[in-house]
């Protein structure tokens, strides 16, 4: 039993996780492949750094290049982040014929499909896993539990920081300021938080699932994104009273051969199991045709959970090798891309306006839904204890995006609005 030998490109949290996996339980592993899996080489950024694994000295290096060009190396594993130069690492890898583990979202969110390509080229597997939801085999479900299924949306939950957060502001009344200063307290939310708050980490892993998912050629630039920095205590409760909660939301939304990719806080109602994941796990929503609903829930984060994605993708990559099928599986994008317009798009909207209290505001405002074909499902006016104006809290029925635009357009000119404090899409 030749064993099959790995280099490791980056020995940071889930590289710790992987080497601790595919050490501690070499003689599982070995038995479902059949052969030992060796890690052969690890890149590293500092040599000298104190490690909280037990290591060969001789096995690391400071230069990538010595893992990617070393002949007996089968597979690369690369958990070290990064984006431009990582890309040159893994296609020169692909080229010398080894086979690629990535946890890399930014990566394959960017270059997936160059990736992909070049790994059918050279008849490679590229297995990325961890990439989107951690410990949740979602990428694996999409390309071979849904091979025979066609899918028509999917909705996630994909970044715990933002959950976290929302969770804490929805269970404990609490600020955003206040509950992402303790996110990074925790370690949960980075310094600059920026990537996870604005949706940019949604965005990215909303670009593979839909790739994947609708088996087109999803980019960065057709995700509409908007992040939780705006979220405030009152959205929150206001949403909690009418029976939602507030999550950040990736959905990809297909009809016939049209899509559109958003990210952006959404009104969830209670009763969708979605709105009861909470903390810093994750949930994927996959709706097919013929399966109909389904979710997948568990840690989206974290050494052992991500680490557990890496190394079932290094069996699988084994497996292929042993099978001498490498390659066969590459899902490269086939259909042509065709984005939904605005006037396609449609959902729920929730409103929250500030107005003057008098009367014949409300028939005003309402005139202004009905000249752009927008119905209203909920309607409540309360005087604001705080100003002397009144509040207005409005759900629409489904409504273009394109139409809600031109609402929200005319309401800067409607005197009698003081201001659009909140709007919000609606779910469930």
């Amino acid at each position: 039993m030749k064993p099959v030998k790995v280099g490791l490109l980056g020995l940071g949290t889930v590289g710790t996780g992987v080497v601790r996996i595919v050490e501690g339980h070499q003689e599982d592993l070995s038995s479902q492949v059949g052969s030992p899996i060796i890690i052969e080489k690890v890149a590293v950024k500092n040599l000298e750094k104190a490690r909280s694994i037990e290591i060969d000295q001789s096995k690391l290096t400071e230069d990538p290049w010595e893992v990617i060009r070393d002949p007996e190396i089968d597979v690369i594993v690369e958990v070290m982040g990064g984006v431009d130069k990582t890309k040159e690492y893994i296609l020169e890898a692909l080229e010398r014929g080894k086979h690629i583990v990535t946890a890399n979202k930014d990566l394959m969110a960017l270059y997936g499909t160059e990736i992909m390509a070049k790994a059918l080229e050279k008849q490679c597997d590229v297995f990325f896993e961890a990439s989107v939801a951690g410990g949740i085999p979602i990428i694996r479900t999409l390309i071979e539990g849904f091979s025979s299924d066609r899918i028509v949306k999917i909705m996630g939950i994909v970044n715990g920081t933002t959950n976290y957060i929302l969770s804490k502001m929805s269970q404990e009344d609490a600020s955003y300021e206040d509950v992402l200063k303790e996110a990074q307290e925790l370690g949960y939310a980075e310094a600059d938080p920026t990537s996870d708050v604005e949706g940019l980490d949604a965005a990215r892993k909303m670009v593979i699932l839909g790739t994947l998912g609708f088996r087109t050629n999803v980019e960065l630039g057709d995700v509409d994104v908007r992040g939780i920095s705006s979220v405030s205590k009152e959205d929150i409760a206001y949403a909690k009273k009418l029976g939602y909660e507030m999550k950040l939301l990736g959905i990809a939304d297909r009809q016939d051969d049209e899509f559109s990719v958003s990210v952006q806080p959404t009104m969830v109602k209670k009763s969708h199991p979605i709105a009861a994941v909470n903390g810093v796990f994750n949930a994927v929503y996959v709706h097919g045709e013929a399966v109909g609903e389904t979710m997948f829930y568990g840690a989206g984060a974290g050494e052992m959970p991500t680490a557990t994605s890496v190394v079932a993708d290094l069996v699988a990559v084994v497996k292929n090798l042993k099978l001498g099928v490498n390659g066969l599986k590459a899902m490269v994008p086939y259909k042509q891309k065709k984005l939904k317009s605005d006037e396609q798009i449609a959902y729920k909207n929730f409103l929250l306006l500030e107005v003057d209290d008098k009367a014949g505001v409300l028939a005003q405002i309402t005139q202004v839904f009905g000249e752009y074909d927008v119905s209203l499902e909920s309607v409540v006016q309360s005087p604001n204890e705080h100003t002397p104006d009144a509040e207005i809290i409005i759900v629409t029925h489904h409504a273009t995006k394109a139409n809600m635009d031109k609402v929200l357009k005319h309401f800067e000119t409607l005197k009698v609005i003081r201001r659009v404090k909140s709007v919000y899409r609606v779910e469930g």
